[in-house]
């Protein structure tokens, strides 16, 4: 009996399309640049790049090669290349880490589809950081609306995942990362011709290195790790639907090229604006919601250009919401045999349940707590602080110490037509620098971190 040929994507450019899109989510257009602003700017920058070298890369790679070896889901990808059963729970772990982030992300996915109805509708008008705000609170405590903008966000992924890998996610990847760089290019060439602009592209790009500290550089490695969707089964998922003949090694420094250019655009849309109106580039993660309309409300074309950017804001949030429900999708379809359909259904419910209980506990809920958290801040710090870099030190474990070295390196290799002259840095790397570091990351997120420095 022949063994079904497992479904895949069908060019290099929708690996890279997909794999980046993935990476590319709020992390990059909402958290990168507020946490750039907190730490220094330049200064933050240097550090954040090393560690996409030396810790994003790394995990990436591993994840890629755990997916395209195993040639399943994450539960599934673990169970065949594991020496022992018990490593099946880390697969399990990033397939329940996917589902409960999509719990409180797609609530927060809902928002941007909220704040292109204001930009279109012109909500922002004659309203200061104090109305902005009260606004931002008034909506996302509501019961009603920030839910219904969740379940058509939802739906809209569901749809998307339906249609299958390639029909599905390729294609309207293939779609979504050429506009969204379009729009964030547009973006940042208006953002720098502001006046008093350039004061925003030297905090950028002219690092000031007495801000290096331990705080820069704990938030950078967090940041590194977090924006390239590590951790969570999405990269091995994703890995597993990659064609034997592609190259693995290339494939990561494209995704996570693409992830930083991004990213570092994002900042460039951001702070030569926040330098020219006078706001002060710390302002954390009320940038975006609040900061920025009040921005865009005092600029020139500002109705277009803050129409512009909650659309990237929600193209952003979509191609990550695509990953991370197939991640769940896949596992369903293949370890309990439900049609794709069924499994969209299933845990599209799931999701549903879990977002109404983030969103009401931003509201009627915001008394309702488990060990102190409400609901929303749960679902985040249970993944953040524990399930993605755990789920990360055990994969970058098991690709440098479980799998047999010669195996990782032939599917590396695309069994010898590609040369890897990087492999003994990288068996290197995942073996003894990268779990060390996302250790120090995960004693961060836990606020047992500091004391290491």
């Amino acid at each position: 009996m022949t063994q079904k040929k497992r479904i895949s994507f069908g060019s290099k450019l929708g690996v890279v399309a997909a794999a980046a899109g993935s990476a590319v989510g709020l992390g990059n257009i909402w958290r990168f640049p507020y946490e750039l602003g907190l730490s220094g700017g330049g200064a933050f920058l240097l550090i954040y790049i090393l560690c996409v070298v030396l810790l994003g890369m790394p995990v990436m790679l591993s994840e890629f090669v755990i997916g395209r070896l195993g040639q399943a889901n994450p539960a599934g990808a673990f169970r065949k290349l594991g020496s022992h059963r018990k490593w099946q729970l880390v697969g399990i772990m990033g397939v329940c880490s996917s589902f409960l982030i999509m719990g409180f992300y797609v609530v927060v996915s809902g928002w941007t589809m909220e704040y292109i109805f204001q930009a279109v509708s012109n909500g922002f008008v004659n309203k200061d950081t104090a109305a902005l705000s009260q606004a931002f609170t008034d909506f996302s405590s509501n019961t009603a609306r920030p839910i219904g903008w969740m379940t058509l966000f939802l739906l809209l992924t569901a749809g998307i995942i339906i249609a299958g890998v390639e029909k599905g996610i390729e294609k309207s990847t293939k779609i979504m990362m050429p506009l969204l760089l379009l729009i964030i290019v547009a973006l940042g060439l208006r953002a720098v011709t502001l006046p008093g602009g350039t004061d925003g592209l030297k905090f950028l790009f002219y690092p000031d290195f007495s801000k290096i500290n331990s705080t820069v550089i704990l938030n950078a490695m967090g940041q590194a790790f977090f924006s390239l969707s590590l951790g969570m089964g999405c990269m091995i998922t994703y890995g597993s639907y990659i064609k034997k003949e592609n190259n693995l090694g290339k494939t990561v420094v494209q995704v996570t090229s693409l992830d930083t250019v991004i990213a570092v655009l994002a900042a460039i849309a951001i702070f030569p604006a926040v330098f020219a109106f006078g706001i002060n580039p710390g302002q954390g993660p009320t940038l975006v919601f609040i900061t920025l309309p009040n921005i865009f409300d005092q600029m020139t074309g500002g109705y277009i250009w803050s129409i512009l950017f909650f659309v990237l804001l929600c193209i952003a949030a979509l191609t990550s919401t695509i990953s991370l429900l197939e991640v769940i999708v896949a596992c369903l379809t293949e370890e309990f045999k439900l049609s794709r359909i069924k499994a969209v259904i299933f845990s599209s419910v799931g999701i549903f349940i879990l977002g109404i209980c983030a969103s009401l506990s931003m509201g009627v809920w915001s008394d309702v707590t488990v060990f102190g958290l409400t609901f929303f801040e749960l679902f985040d710090s249970v993944t953040a602080k524990i399930l993605m870099p755990l789920g990360g030190i055990l994969m970058t474990v098991f690709a440098g110490w479980a799998l047999k070295k010669e195996a990782v390196e032939a599917e590396l290799s695309s069994a010898g037509n590609y040369k890897v002259t990087y492999f003994k840095i990288y068996l290197f790397l995942i073996k003894y620098i990268t779990p060390v570091a996302i250790f120090i990351v995960l004693l961060n997120e836990l606020g047992l971190g500091k004391p290491l420095f």
